[in-house]
Formats: structure tokens, sequence, C-alpha cells
């Protein structure tokens, strides 16, 4: 992922409750949501697949397009998925070299 792109992403829990962002590093950012490094609607909701996203060149445009999607009813939410991801996989499941447990051990391991 190079300078000068930008994301849309959704991101869901097992329930398949939505999360919809916008980032300049997609990698870090679905990092932070899975082990939950900041407090709030995805930590709570534990909303940690990554289940679709987009690649803008433009700021402006991947923000224009996250409030977009927050305007769409839920069911069109679900079809822009399924479209492209119609088992919800997490697409960033391989992108990372520690699973959440590794991640969590390590980090207790750090702070005692």
């Amino acid at each position: 992922m190079h300078e000068g792109s930008y994301f849309t992403y959704i991101m869901a829990s097992r329930s398949h409750t939505f999360y919809i962002g916008v980032t300049g590093d997609l990698q870090k950012r679905i990092f932070e949501h899975k082990w939950k490094e900041h407090e709030g609607f995805t930590a709570r909701y534990n909303c940690d697949r990554l289940v679709w996203f987009e690649r803008h060149q433009d700021v402006r445009r991947a923000i224009a397009r996250e409030k977009e999607l927050k305007g769409w009813l839920r069911s069109k939410k679900i079809a822009l998925i399924e479209s492209v991801n119609p088992a919800w996989v997490d697409l960033s499941r391989e992108w990372y070299d520690c699973d959440h447990a590794d991640y969590r051990r390590a980090l207790d391991h750090m702070e005692s």
C-alpha cells in the first residue's frame, strides 16, 4: 500500500455488527481494530474482521464514500459485502504474523 492511497473499509463482528471507516494506512488501522488498541465502537462490539474495502487516490473521495455507505440501509451494505465476499471471510486474515491470543500474551508479558 503506497502513499497517496486511502481506503474506505467495513469491519464486522461475528454477529454482523458493522463499522465503516476511512484510513490512509489500512494494515495499521485494521491491526488497531483487531487488537483493540483504542477504546470505541469496534472494541465494544468486537468488530474484528475486515469484510470489505475500497482504495481511493483522493482522501476526499474516500471520506465521501464512507458517508455514502453510512447512509445506506443495512440490506444494501450486506449486498455490497456479499458481492465481493459472500462468505464474510476476514480479508486481513493473512496480514499479520501473530494471532489475537499470541499478541495479548505478549502485551501482558511486557506489562508485568
